[in-house]
């Protein structure tokens, strides 16, 4: 990696690209009535036209446990594909002011930096000994640089010169991390920088679908924000279960790319694969594929209405679309929507196929990612842990429309992490574009981070 002149986790979108491939083809739900479960499909997100099969580099240093074997990447046309580095459980990545890359370790407590061309020649330990670190991000703050750093339990930064890190300062302590307790606690924060020098960040839902998250305090299920240098921090959206996924858009809002529940009981009244009454019961075929995971503009006072709405693509226009999903009441813990009025939430703005488990999140615009790409975001999709068949690991693209401010559903970029019989070798978490305009993939499975050049 070479050195840049901008810096960002990255997060930027713009170009609008002309010529799309078919819609996503989305799992579509019931329309309202009793046969819902019985007409919903598991279909994948749509590949994106001109595409072909590449065997991934693997350089024999660096083959080993789940690259000590062949492995095979569905990828656009002319695209190439290589392990840059071996990272053993590397989760969020951040390119430098000086063009290296750093990723974080939360399973060991660290931060690290690796630099090089075709491979990562150099790797150091920047920090230690913190406490599950996650999200990571790069920022100006009186003209100097600053390392922002997502904690479990409390958000860091640290001076940034010359490429060596200061000394830290937490701008917000005493974050939700392991209490209270739930039956799915999420830990890990993740953090983006507002061009107004504002620092959001998730707090992530003790439970899989509990209301007690909506009342603890602090809060959790939400995004929060907090100055530069610290001070108050304030809940800016509610109902977010797990928005793990922060980015920067072009026109300088944040999105946030968001987990959704498991073993969502069934919405509707009537029959449902063999159930005379499946209101409220667990229907298999479709937990499956609802309700989608979720990628929203993060907007002051919104709530996303977890977990007592959720997003049902059965009522979407036209119905199976992951475009403007709706909100309807969950049937156990908002019958009828008394504790919560679904029908006055906003719609979810893009639905991915559940149980994709999108994570790190970064927009393309203003890097060296040429077009088509460079008009659009790319997510990383870890994959389901419980679907039946597995959701499959991918990258994703999703193109930015920039009249309407707003991303479009999801294209699959880049795939093959699976094999056919369900088993992964990969699972990517995070996604940025290096300065040079190639794409850099972390994976916790394989332990590696992926370098995916695009042709020029």
């Amino acid at each position: 990696m070479g050195k840049t002149d901008h810096v960002r986790r990255v997060h930027s979108a713009g170009i609008v690209l002309a010529v799309l491939a078919a819609a996503v083809l989305a799992g579509c739900g019931s329309g309202g009535g009793s046969t819902g479960a019985g007409t919903a499909t598991g279909a994948p997100v749509a590949r994106l036209t001109g595409r072909e099969t590449v065997t991934l580099k693997v350089p024999a240093p660096m083959k080993g446990g789940e690259l000590s074997s062949p492995h095979q990447l569905e990828v656009p046309k002319g695209w190439t594909a290589s392990v840059w580095a071996r990272v053993p459980g590397a989760r969020m990545e951040a390119v430098t002011p000086e063009g290296n890359l750093l990723v974080s370790v939360p399973g060991e407590d660290k931060v690290v930096e690796l630099s090089g061309e075709g491979t990562a020649t150099k790797e150091k330990v920047i920090l230690a000994g913190l406490e599950s670190p996650q999200g990571l991000a790069f920022a100006k703050r009186g003209g100097a640089w600053v390392l922002y750093v997502g904690e479990s339990d409390q958000i860091d930064s640290y001076p940034w010169t010359g490429g060596a890190v200061g000394k830290q300062s937490v701008i917000a302590p005493d974050l939700p991390d392991e209490t209270p307790a739930g039956d799915d606690i999420h830990r890990q924060k993740d953090v983006v920088v507002a061009p107004d020098g504002t620092v959001y960040f998730d707090v992530g839902s003790s439970s899989n679908a509990s209301p007690a998250d909506r009342g603890y305090d602090p809060p959790r299920g939400v995004i929060d924000s907090v100055g530069p240098e610290g001070g108050k921090v304030t809940v800016v959206m509610r109902g977010v279960r797990n928005g793990e996924g922060l980015a920067l858009a072009p026109d300088g809002t944040i999105w946030t790319a968001i987990n959704n529940r498991d073993e969502i009981p069934y919405p509707f009244h009537g029959e449902a694969e063999g159930q005379s009454e499946a209101f409220g019961q667990v229907i298999r075929v479709y937990v499956d594929n609802h309700p989608p995971d979720e990628v929203a503009p993060v907007t002051q006072g919104r709530d996303l209405g977890w977990p007592l709405c959720n997003p049902e693509q059965g009522k979407s226009t036209p119905v199976g679309s992951l475009a403007n999903v709706p909100l309807i009441p969950d049937s156990v813990t908002n019958p009828g929507g008394k504790a919560l009025d679904c029908s006055n939430l906003e719609p979810i703005q893009v639905g991915l196929p559940a149980h994709s488990a999108p994570l790190g999140m970064s927009f393309l615009h203003g890097t060296k990612v040429p077009a088509p790409w460079s008009g659009g975001a790319v997510l990383a999709a870890h994959g389901s842990w419980d679907r039946q068949e597995p959701r499959p690991p991918a990258v994703l693209w999703l193109r930015w429309d920039a009249k309407r401010k707003t991303l479009l559903p999801a294209k699959t970029l880049i795939a093959g992490f699976q094999e056919s019989n369900g088993e992964r070798w990969g699972r990517p978490v995070d996604v940025v574009p290096g300065p040079e305009g190639a794409l850099y993939v972390s994976d916790d499975t394989a332990g590696a981070v992926y370098k995916l050049v695009p042709p020029r």
